[in-house]
């Protein structure tokens, strides 16, 4: 293992709780693990933790697939596309700052928009413009789930968590497949993996009995929280 025992034991403890959120809420896994474990060590994120989320997500779609909005998912992944080829635009002709500091306001603008109570009307043009914009902030800012998840914020638990589980499995199958043929995955990239993996299983376990308990306000309420939590940190990432 790459990394020391204290090291290892932080890797396993944040693993598990961000499974725990992702399981229940439908997001939180990246969100809580990327920042942290990058400032324990940059060998646990960010690409371990993309491994991981992969069968988390998948896991996460299946225990609640006959939930799934699947027309919505099918609007959001048309603009999913665009937006992600816009983000590549954007990072060829902006900073990375600036484009960190411009997602940030945008998604946090949304948290205290939806946190005043405001909700939005779902139709196939909102899906699919917040689908584009979570391309293009998943491609400049490595932070796509929060968009969604403020889509989703109205609906029932299991059509959240199976809902954002199938779009982000696809998001994170063309970012894995890009990587390994760019030769952006190491073997300590998945040793790493190999090793959390026992944490990232449990975390889910823990997430079933918890899941179906958690009431609607305090879904939306958790939402908010880790979709700020997101925002904040590439604030302060680009100040």
């Amino acid at each position: 293992m790459p990394v020391g025992p204290v090291q290892l034991v932080v890797a396993l403890a944040v693993t598990f709780l961000g499974a725990v959120a992702q399981g229940v809420v439908g997001i939180g896994f990246g969100v809580l693990s990327v920042p942290v474990l990058s400032l324990v060590d940059p060998v646990l994120a960010p690409v371990p933790q993309l491994l991981l989320a992969l069968p988390l997500t998948v896991m996460m779609s299946w225990r609640e697939r006959l939930h799934a909005d699947l027309r919505g998912v099918t609007w959001v992944l048309i603009g999913r596309g665009p937006g992600a080829a816009a983000g590549l635009l954007l990072l060829a002709f902006a900073t990375q700052r600036t484009l960190d500091a411009v997602v940030a306001a945008v998604v946090l603008s949304g948290v205290a928009i939806r946190a005043t109570g405001v909700t939005v009307t779902r139709s196939p043009l909102t899906d699919v413009l917040v689908g584009g914009f979570a391309g293009t902030a998943s491609m400049v800012a490595s932070i796509g789930g929060p968009p969604m998840a403020l889509l989703y914020q109205d609906e029932p638990g299991p059509t959240i968590r199976a809902s954002l589980g199938m779009v982000f499995t696809i998001g994170l199958l063309i970012t894995l497949v890009a990587r390994a043929l760019s030769g952006l995955i190491t073997a300590s990239d998945v040793t790493v993996a190999l090793v959390l993996l026992p944490a990232m299983l449990a975390g889910y376990a823990a997430s079933i009995g918890i899941a179906n308990r958690v009431a609607a306000p305090a879904m939306r309420t958790g939402i908010l929280t880790l979709s700020a939590f997101a925002a904040i940190g590439l604030l302060v990432r680009a100040l």
